[in-house]
């Protein structure tokens, strides 16, 4: 315990010194937010053994994480809380960008209810944070394995209906920080049709603040906006285009307008 409260104590002070110089270089940011992340959770794994499998084991390792990157100058804000409903589930969609993404589901997990999330089984084996996520509920597919992959799906499309969770993925299937967002995959889809559960698009705004080509990460803002739930009941199988095609139009024409006030808010932050 000695040494885990040294290695903690470390990370702080690196936080500190990371939060106050805004030039610091790019890998060093992205080392500390793995290096901090495994670091919370191994301090929080002992607890969370008691329930395994519960998606409340995430919601201290989420504030922590939070005062973690608000040490670095990383903040968040989070809008449209009006339009989460936990009385029943629903498939979460959301753009993904960078390890910075851990940031903001620890802004979501507290907030959008009974949530689990799905991720590349590669994710299990990064030391104390794989085995962490698994204790609070996270879905690890097999990519390489497309009936694996079908399998744990199919699982949770029938624990969105039978537990109300909120199953969070990323329909792009990969980073991308451009301003167009990639075409999304059909995965989470199927799964609402298959759960007859409406799906939930979460829109946050580029992040301006850091660059991965560049090697540049500054302090900066960014905003998570909770849009309204789409109705998945006029759709069946063979209509998974449009639905696909009316999610993607929702979230680009907000993704383009929370950009430029997440570009904005970082720019005066860094002044």
């Amino acid at each position: 315990m000695a040494c885990t409260c040294e290695v903690i104590g470390l990370a702080c002070v690196v936080a500190l010194i990371l939060s106050i110089s805004a030039k610091a270089p790019y890998q060093m940011r992205m080392i500390f937010i793995f290096f901090g992340a495994g670091a919370i959770v191994l301090l929080c794994v002992p607890f969370m053994i008691l329930r395994p499998r519960d998606y409340r084991n995430a919601l201290v390792p989420s504030w922590c994480f939070r005062q973690l990157c608000r040490l670095m100058g990383i903040t968040m804000e989070v809008r449209g809380l009006e339009n989460v409903r936990k009385d029943h589930g629903a498939v979460v969609i959301m753009n993904h960008q960078s390890a910075v993404d851990l940031c903001v589901l620890a802004y979501l997990w507290p907030v959008i209810g009974r949530a689990t999330v799905v991720s590349k089984k590669e994710v299990l084996y990064i030391p104390f944070f794989g085995i962490g996520a698994w204790l609070w509920g996270t879905l690890y597919i097999n990519r390489s394995r497309k009936s694996d992959s079908i399998n744990s799906l199919q699982k949770e499309a029938k624990a969105i209906q039978e537990r109300n969770c909120k199953l969070l993925l990323f329909p792009e299937g990969t980073r991308n920080n451009k301003d167009t967002l990639l075409p999304f995959k059909k995965g989470s889809f199927h799964i609402a049709l298959q759960s007859k559960s409406p799906i939930q698009p979460v829109v946050i705004s580029k992040y301006s603040f850091m660059d991965d080509e560049k090697k540049t990460f500054r302090p900066g803002h960014a905003l998570i906006h909770i849009l309204p739930e789409v109705s998945t009941e006029k759709y069946d199988k063979d209509d998974i285009e449009q639905l696909m095609g009316e999610c993607q139009s929702i979230m680009q024409t907000e993704y383009s307008k929370l950009s430029k006030e997440g570009q904005a808010l970082s720019a005066k932050k860094q002044a």
